[in-house]
């Protein structure tokens, strides 16, 4: 999910009928609101919509890339995509968290409307073997604000958190059903999925609000499906810290540690993705599984901000098994260039066995990669940077498979 902190105007694209240029008008008009309070607006994006049917790799669907892939080092991509399985370690398609909501906060119309459809008809176009399709368990909290983007505006009532974790939970299975993905429940679901051009959709959740102080409700998510959780998200909770926001617990609280030895037991993969350097350090020292950063990059001499994180942060993970998922944010970045230039330093900081895909798809800020359509570009340029098929192979989905398999080894 994104930090958000810089306005995206919007305008009426002629041909929209009365009813869709009403709505355009309503999210104009937030717009100018919230960008006049210097964040972002997320709708959808209708010249998005009208390119749903580009071909892959066609480089009008990035703002820039920064650098020439000719037609065989496309090919190669879109060819490397047919040998491998690829997964990507944190995403929220067609933004399905928002579909039949209950409620409403200026956040959620920000971010616009779902738009599943197209979302999954992307997946399956960039031939995306597996997919960690995150809910997300503090939606019903966070409100934009000037100065720290994303913010939880209050607390949870009790309960409130679970139920909201049910309604999305409810969506995913029925995205699944409807769109015939393939089930993600282990890695043998996704080589499949590769085999047979599907995409598995693998349940994740970002945040452990739903989880409250029920130890209990760790197994019920696997029984749900889940494979991941992201501990803490943009509202500090009952587990531990977050990058964006001052520390309140010193790390990870106890009951963060008897969260992360559940998860552990169940086979579910613990995620740092927003967890400060102190709960990396404190959920390391518990775990006997290895962890993943879903979607992160380093910090560098010249940009830091406090999503990114520092080489020794990346390396403790590392270290233990663990896996960091490079992020094709506009943190510090501004080409797709950019962002295999940060791949790249990824595999330098902690090698090739600990370098991720994790592109916050659809939910992202300023991405520098706007769809799955556009996948094929990610092995096409290592692979012209020159990094060798297993190189490649490994940053694209098989770390990922490990820690997977890992985490389900009892």
């Amino acid at each position: 999910m994104p930090p958000g902190k810089s306005p995206m105007p919007r305008r009426i694209i002629a041909g929209h009928d009365a009813a869709e240029a009403a709505q355009l008008s309503r999210r104009a008009a937030l717009g100018h609101l919230i960008a006049a309070a210097g964040v972002a607006t997320f709708g959808a994006d209708p010249s998005r919509a009208q390119n749903a049917s580009a071909p892959i790799g066609d480089a009008s669907r990035l703002a820039d890339m920064g650098m020439k892939l000719d037609p065989e080092q496309r090919a190669a991509g879109a060819a490397f995509l047919g040998r491998h399985a690829s997964v990507d370690t944190h995403s929220h398609p067609g933004r399905f968290f928002l579909k039949d909501l209950p409620y409403e906060t200026p956040t959620t119309r920000a971010f616009g409307e779902a738009f599943e459809d197209r979302a999954v008809a992307d997946l399956y176009a960039g031939r995306v073997s597996g997919v960690l399709i995150a809910a997300v368990a503090d939606m019903r909290l966070l409100e934009m604000t000037a100065t720290a983007g994303l913010h939880a505006a209050r607390e949870y009532q009790p309960g409130e958190a679970y139920a909201d974790y049910q309604r999305q939970l409810a969506e995913l299975k029925a995205l699944v059903a409807r769109h015939a993905l393939a089930k993600g429940l282990n890695p043998s679901d996704i080589d499949s999925a590769q085999r047979h051009r599907r995409t598995a959709a693998v349940f994740a959740v970002e945040g452990g609000d739903f989880l409250e102080d029920r130890l209990d409700r760790v197994p019920e998510a696997f029984r749900d499906g889940v494979r991941a959780i992201t501990v803490v998200h943009y509202h500090v909770n009952q587990i531990g810290d977050i990058q964006t926001e001052a520390p309140v617990h010193g790390g990870l609280t106890p009951l963060g540690k008897s969260i992360v030895g559940e998860m552990n037991r169940a086979g579910i993969i613990v995620d740092l993705a927003h967890a400060t350097f102190a709960v990396t350090k404190d959920v390391l020292d518990v775990s006997t599984k290895p962890v993943m950063i879903s979607h992160s990059n380093l910090a560098t001499p010249a940009f830091s901000h406090p999503r990114l994180i520092s080489s020794e942060h990346a390396k403790l993970v590392a270290a233990a098994g663990g896996i960091v998922g490079s992020w094709p944010s506009g943190i510090g970045q501004s080409t797709f260039a950019d962002y295999i230039d940060s791949i790249r330093r990824l595999v330098d900081a902690v090698g090739i066995d600990h370098t991720a895909i994790g592109t916050d798809m659809d939910a992202n800020y300023r991405p520098v990669l706007r769809s799955y359509r556009d996948w094929s570009l990610i092995p096409a340029a290592l692979l012209a940077r020159g990094m060798h098929d297993a190189e490649v192979a490994k940053i694209m989905g098989g770390n990922f498979l490990r820690v997977f398999k890992a985490n389900l080894t009892r």
